[in-house]
Formats: C-alpha cells, structure tokens, sequence
C-alpha cells in the first residue's frame, strides 16, 4: 500500500527482455539502500517486486499483466521514474491509499498553464468513467493528485510548481502516456450496491413495510 506521495525521482540503467517479462534496473541514490530482496516498490505508480539489489541499484521485473496495462514496457534506458517505498503503520497518509495496481494508460493531452499552477487534460478508456469524480483522488505515474474537472473519457488536473518540481511531471509532454489507478474506494462502494450484491430486493423492501 502506497500514499502517492513520491520520494524520489530515479533514473532507469538498464532495460532487458527476459522471455516475455522485462527486467529494469534503477539508479536510486535515495531508495535502493533502504531496499531488500523481495521488497515493495512503487514505480510510476506499478507495485513491483525487487529481485536484486546493488549499493544505490535495484532491479524489477515486469510480467505481461503489468507491461499491458502500464507505461512500464516503454521504458528506455535513462527514462526517469518516481519512486515510493511502501506505507508502514507510523505513515503519515500525506495522500491517500494508493495501491500500486495500475487500472489503465492514460494520454496526455494538453498541458496548459495558470499562474502557479500547470493544468493537464489526460484522455483515458471510458469505461472508467464512473470511477472520477470532480476532486476526488486519482494517481497518475503514482502521484496522489485531485481531479479538478471531469467529462467523458477525459479529467483535469491542476498540479502545483512543488510537484512540477519532485515528480517525472516536469518532463512529460504533450502525447505521453501515464498511469492510471482510480479510487479503491470507489471500486469497493460499486460493488457492494450492484444488483448481486445489494440486499435491496423486492422481498426486502415489502418485508421491512416499504410496500
């Protein structure tokens, strides 16, 4: 579990096809040291799995699930990357529950600029649509950021010049891809009120003396 607060932009050394899984190699002066064999680590938002770790390195392997649904598989060597460590019991939740499985890829439209801020329009599948709502929370390459407005298939953000500045926003473009992972919690509230799961039937309601 993540807060989407980012910790560190790092930079990719090395990227290597392994059968169909892909193996990224890190440069993390801040991040690596801290990690072990089999630790969690949030990269552009991907809850990845560390196979090996070497002074200020450490490598992830991507499977076809995670390089499918996540900007990962175009990654190249000197890309940059954010970076957060886990959510331990002490954490301050500076953001808000973020859970590093990515739902889809999302498109940078346009990036525009207000006084002291930047304004991104990101395109995403509509099907997620019900997911985004106008200041809610939404990650995107891991940051916990706030909807500021929303239509079909498309949401706004405004992003201050402090995550401008600690996070790989500073360097996207227009036509880049980013990822996306909705509210959690939304996807737990759907669920329990859809029709199978809702205990609001016909006989409930004529039982309880609403009809």
């Amino acid at each position: 579990m993540f807060t989407g607060i980012i910790q560190e932009i790092a930079k990719v050394k090395s990227v290597v096809r392994s059968g169909g899984n892909l193996h990224l190699t890190i440069s993390a002066e801040k991040t690596a040291p801290r990690l072990l064999l089999g630790s969690s680590v949030s990269v552009n938002g991907v809850c990845q799995t560390v196979i090996s770790t070497a002074h200020d390195l450490f490598t992830v392997e991507a499977i076809d699930e995670t390089l499918t649904r996540s900007n990962l598989g175009e990654l190249r060597e000197g890309a940059f990357v954010n970076l957060e460590s886990p959510l331990t019991p002490s954490s301050l939740l500076d953001g808000h529950l973020v859970q590093g499985h990515v739902d889809c890829k999302g498109k940078i439209l346009k990036i525009g600029r207000l006084e002291g801020s930047h304004v991104f329009t990101i395109e995403f599948p509509g099907d997620f649509d019900r997911y985004v709502v106008e200041k809610g929370s939404i990650a995107v390459d891991g940051i916990s950021l706030t909807i500021a407005s929303s239509s079909r298939g498309r949401l706004d953000l405004a992003v201050i010049p402090h995550t401008m500045k600690n996070t790989i926003l500073g360097y996207k473009i227009t036509g880049d891809t980013v990822n996306l992972e909705f509210d959690m919690i939304a996807k737990y509230v759907e669920k329990m009120v859809s029709p199978r799961n809702s205990k609001l039937t016909a006989d409930f309601l004529k039982e309880h003396g609403y009809f």
